[in-house]
C-alpha cells in the first residue's frame, strides 16, 4: 500500500500522563533499542564441538550452511581464531573457571557477509557427575540494536541538557535535526513545523537538508485532512505516513514540489503539548519511496516528545518574558503616575496644579500639550508645556473658541468624552508651525461635567496607541482631582484667614500710659480657626479692658466659643465693677450655650489697666486656670504672676481671685498660651516654663519694649523647635508700662 494513514494511533494518541501513555512510552523505548536477543550453545570436548545450540545462536552467527550441529565451533565459526575468542573457551575447559565479557565486539562473517555485533556473554564450564569439565555452554544476549542506540540516546540526552540551559529553540531544533540525519542508518531528511497558537497553520522551525525553495513553499500551510502528510497529521493529532508521494492523494497540490525537492516518502508525526494542544509537526523524508519500521515511528515520537519539550520551555520562556516586559511597563506607567500625582498634589493652587500637569506630560507622553479651562464662561488656555520656548509660547498664544463646532476642545468640554485622531486638529490654530500630525484631547471632570481639558499634540510620524490614550487619561483623573482640591483648599483657607480675622484685633491700638504687643500662630496650614484669642478694648474713664484665652478645640465650634467670650467680655465690662466680676458673667454665658455651639472649656487671663498717678500702670487681672502670667522687670529678670482660678465653662463657681499690679515704666506683663510653653523639639522635649524665664531674661536689656518681648519670646520657640509645624496654637500679649 503507498499509504499508512495511521500508525499505531493508540500510541500516538497519549499526550497526557497516566498508565496508557506510560505503557506507550515503554513501546517505544523497545522499539527504539530492539528487542535483546538470547544466545545458547553446548559445545562439548576439547574440541568444543557443538553439540547443541538455539535458533538465535545460528540466526546471530549468519545462519545459512552454519545452521547445523557435530562439528568443531572452529569449522563452524573460523573468523573466532583471530579475535581470542577460541583461545578464551581453551582456558574455561581447562581451568573449570567461567569467563563472562561485557558489550565485547566480535565480527561474524567473513568477506562482504561480515557483520559488526555486540554481546554480553558468559563461557560456563559442563561438569560431569564427578566434576570433571566435560565441554562448555555459551550463554549471551547480542547488544547491537542497544550499542547503536547508545549514540542517539546520547544525542538526545545532549539536547536535553540544551534544553534544560534554555537555549535557542532554534538550535535545539536544528540540532535534533542534524542528529536524526546524521544518525539514521538509511538517509532521512528531518523537518520540524510550528504550529500558530490557533493551531490552524504551520510554520518553518528547522530543516537544515531540505531545500530552502521547498522550506519557504510550504511555510504558512494549513491545516486539514489531506493537506500533505504534515497538515493531515496536525489536523489529525495522529502519526500520518506516506510511502509514496507519487501515489498518495494527500499530495496532489504538493506532488511538483516533492518532486523537486527529490522526496518520495513522507512520515509526519504531531508534536503535542502536555493537555493535548497542537505544538507543530515532525517529518521525516525519504529519498525513494519507504515504508516505516517500528523502529522509525518510535523514533519519531520520541523525537517529536522531545521536540514538544522544547516548544513549550520556549513558549513558556516568551511568555515569562512577555510578562515580565507587561510587569516593568505597568511598574514604569505607575511611577510615572505615582511621581506626577506627587507633583500635582504638593502645589496647592489650582493654577500651577495644572500648569505642572502639562510639565508631566511633556515629553513622556507627547512633545506639545495644552490645558485649558472654561472660566467666566470662557475658554482660556492656563498652561502650556513643549521642548522648545518658542513652541510654546506659540502654544500659549492659541486660545481655542468654547462654542465653535469645529473646535476639539470645545467637542470635549460639551461631550466630557476624550477625542482622538490621527489629523491635524479642526479649526484655527497654529498647526503647521508647530508640525502637528495628531491629537488626544482629554476632558478634566469635576462630578461628570468637564471644567477643562488637557490637549496632547504628536509631531513627526509619531501616533496615539491605546496606552498612551489610557495613561492620559488617567493623569487627567488624578488632575482634576488635584486642581478641585487646590481649589477647594484655597477657598477654606481664605475663608478660615476671614473668620479668624474676625477673631483678633485688625491692628494693635495705642494704649495710654503703656505699649501693647501681640502675636498668634495658628498650628496647621491655616485650614482651621484656632483656639487662641487676644483682645484690648477701652472702658470708661481711660481705662483699657484686655484678656487672653484658649478655647478646647479648633474650628468653627471654637470659633463660636471665642467669639462667645469676646462678645460677652465686651458687652458686660462697662457695666460691672471689676475683672472678676466680668470673667463670671463669661463663665455664666458658656455654661448657659447651646450644645450645638460647643461644650469645651476655656482658659483665660482677664484684666483691667490705667495709666497710674506718676507714671506707670495699674493692673487688676483675673486668671481662670491659663498659664501663670510673668512680670518682667526693667533690667529683664522674669517672675510668675501667682493667681487661683479654675478653668471657664466647667462649673457654676470658677473660685476666681483677683490681683492688683502697678508696673513701674520699663516693666512688662506677658501673657501667653500653652502651645509655646508645650512646644517640642526633635528630642519631644517640651521648651517649658524655665527655658521661656531664660530666654526672656538672656534677651532683654534694660531699655526692652513690648516688640523686643514678643520678639524674643518668638526667636526662643523657633530656636528650639526647628523648622518642623508647630502641634498647637501659640498666642501671646505683651504690655509694657511707659
Amino acid at each position: 500500500m503507498p499509504r499508512v494513514s495511521e500508525a499505531q494511533p493508540s500510541r500516538g494518541a497519549a499526550p497526557g500522563g497516566g498508565p496508557a501513555a506510560e505503557a506507550a512510552k515503554d513501546q517505544d523505548l523497545r522499539d527504539l533499542f530492539g528487542r535483546s536477543t538470547a544466545v545458547f550453545a553446548s559445545l562439548a570436548g576439547p574440541a568444543h564441538m557443538v553439540e547443541t545450540a538455539n535458533a538465535a545462536f545460528f540466526a546471530a552467527i549468519g545462519g545459512g550452511d552454519r545452521v547445523r550441529t557435530g562439528v568443531p565451533i572452529a569449522q563452524l565459526m573460523p573468523e573466532l581464531a583471530d579475535q581470542g575468542f577460541l583461545t578464551l573457551l581453551d582456558q574455561v575447559y581447562r581451568s573449570g573457571r567461567p569467563h563472562t565479557g561485557r558489550d565485547t565486539r566480535v565480527v561474524l562473517g567473513t568477506g562482504p557477509a561480515a557483520r559488526e555485533a555486540f554481546f554480553d556473554f558468559t563461557y560456563e564450564p559442563r561438569l560431569d557427575a564427578g566434576g570433571n569439565v566435560t565441554g562448555v555452554r555459551i550463554l549471551g544476549v547480542e547488544t547491537t540494536q542497544v550499542k547503536q542506540a547508545q549514540r542517539l540516546t546520547a544525542e538526545h540526552r545532549a539536547l536535553l541538557e540544551q534544553i534544560a540551559r534554555d537555549t535557542s529553540l532554534e538550535q535545539v531544533l536544528e540540532g535534533m535535526a542534524r542528529t536524526i540525519e546524521e544518525l539514521a542508518p538509511e538517509e532521512v531528511l528531518v523537518s520540524v513545523l510550528l504550529a500558530d497558537p490557533d493551531g490552524r497553520h504551520l510554520r518553518h522551525g528547522a530543516a537544515p537538508s531540505l531545500p530552502d525553495f521547498y522550506n519557504e513553499a510550504i511555510d504558512g500551510i494549513a491545516t486539514g485532512e489531506g493537506v500533505g502528510s504534515c497538515g493531515t497529521a496536525a489536523h489529525r493529532r495522529r502519526t500520518v505516513v506516506v510511502c509514496d508521494i507519487a501515489r498518495d492523494p494527500f499530495w496532489d497540490d504538493f506532488r511538483d514540489l516533492a518532486d523537486a525537492a527529490g522526496v518520495a516518502a513522507c512520515w509526519s508525526t504531531p508534536i503535542l503539548a502536555r493537555n493535548g494542544s497542537l505544538l507543530g509537526t515532525f517529518a521525516m523524508y525519504h529519498r525513494t519511496p519507504r515504508a516505516p519500521q517500528d523502529s522509525d515511528l518510535a523514533l519519531a515520537r520520541v523525537f517529536a516528545g522531545t521536540a514538544a519539550l522544547a516548544i513549550e520551555r520556549h513558549q513558556a520562556e516568551q511568555a515569562r518574558l512577555a510578562a515580565e516586559a507587561k510587569e516593568k511597563a505597568a511598574r514604569r506607567d505607575l511611577a510615572f503616575l505615582l511621581k506626577a500625582s506627587t507633583l500635582l498634589t504638593s502645589e496647592l493652587d489650582h493654577a500651577q496644579t495644572l500648569q505642572r500637569l502639562a510639565g508631566t506630560c511633556v515629553p513622556v507622553l507627547a512633545p506639545l500639550c495644552a490645558v485649558d479651562v472654561v472660566d467666566a464662561g470662557r475658554v482660556r488656555r492656563i498652561a502650556t508645556a513643549a521642548a522648545r520656548e518658542a513652541d510654546e509660547a506659540l502654544l500659549a498664544s492659541h486660545i481655542p473658541v468654547y462654542d465653535a463646532d469645529d473646535d476639539a476642545v470645545a467637542r470635549v468640554l460639551a461631550s466630557g468624552l476624550s477625542e482622538v485622531a490621527r489629523r491635524v486638529p479642526t479649526g484655527p490654530g497654529p498647526w503647521h508651525d508647530l508640525g502637528v500630525t495628531g491629537y488626544v484631547c482629554v476632558p478634566l471632570l469635576d462630578r461628570g461635567r468637564a471644567f477643562g481639558t488637557v490637549t496632547l499634540l504628536s509631531t513627526g510620524e509619531d501616533a496615539f496607541d491605546g496606552h498612551t490614550v489610557a495613561l492620559a487619561e488617567e493623569l487627567a483623573r488624578r488632575a482634576a482631582s488635584a486642581a478641585l482640591n487646590a481649589r477647594q483648599y484655597t477657598q477654606r483657607v481664605t475663608l478660615a484667614r476671614d473668620l479668624q480675622a474676625g477673631l483678633l484685633l485688625p491692628q494693635v491700638p495705642t494704649l495710654p500710659g503703656a505699649e501693647a504687643a501681640v502675636y498668634y500662630h495658628p498650628a496647621g496650614e491655616g485650614l482651621e480657626i484656632g483656639g487662641d484669642f487676644y483682645d484690648l478694648f477701652p472702658l470708661s474713664d481711660g481705662r483699657w479692658a484686655f484678656m487672653l484665652g484658649d478655647v478646647c478645640g479648633r474650628g468653627a465650634l471654637a470659633a463660636t466659643t471665642t467669639a462667645l467670650v469676646r462678645h460677652t467680655a465686651r458687652a458686660v465690662a462697662p457695666l460691672l465693677p471689676g475683672p472678676d466680676a466680668v470673667v463670671h458673667a463669661v463663665n455664666k454665658a458658656l455654661l448657659e450655650r447651646p450644645d450645638s455651639h460647643g461644650t469645651g472649656f476655656v482658659t483665660l487671663v482677664y484684666g483691667h489697666l490705667a495709666p497710674a498717678d506718676g507714671g506707670g500702670l495699674d493692673i487688676t487681672l483675673v486668671r481662670a486656670g491659663h498659664t501663670l502670667p510673668l512680670l518682667i522687670e526693667s533690667h529683664g529678670a522674669v517672675r510668675t504672676v501667682d493667681l487661683q482660678g479654675s478653668l471657664l465653662g466647667v462649673t457654676p463657681d470658677p473660685h476666681l481671685t483677683h490681683q492688683h499690679l502697678r508696673l513701674k515704666p520699663a516693666q512688662s506683663l506677658l501673657l501667653y498660651t500653652d502651645g509655646i510653653t508645650e512646644a517640642r523639639n526633635d528630642e519631644n522635649q517640651q521648651f517649658g516654663e524655665e527655658r521661656l524665664a531664660d530666654a526672656l531674661s538672656g534677651a532683654l536689656g534694660a531699655e526692652h519694649t513690648a516688640p523686643d518681648i514678643i520678639e524674643a519670646l518668638t526667636r526662643a520657640v523657633r530656636s528650639f523647635t526647628g523648622p518642623h509645624d508647630i502641634d498647637d496654637d501659640q498666642a501671646a500679649l505683651a504690655l509694657t508700662a511707659t
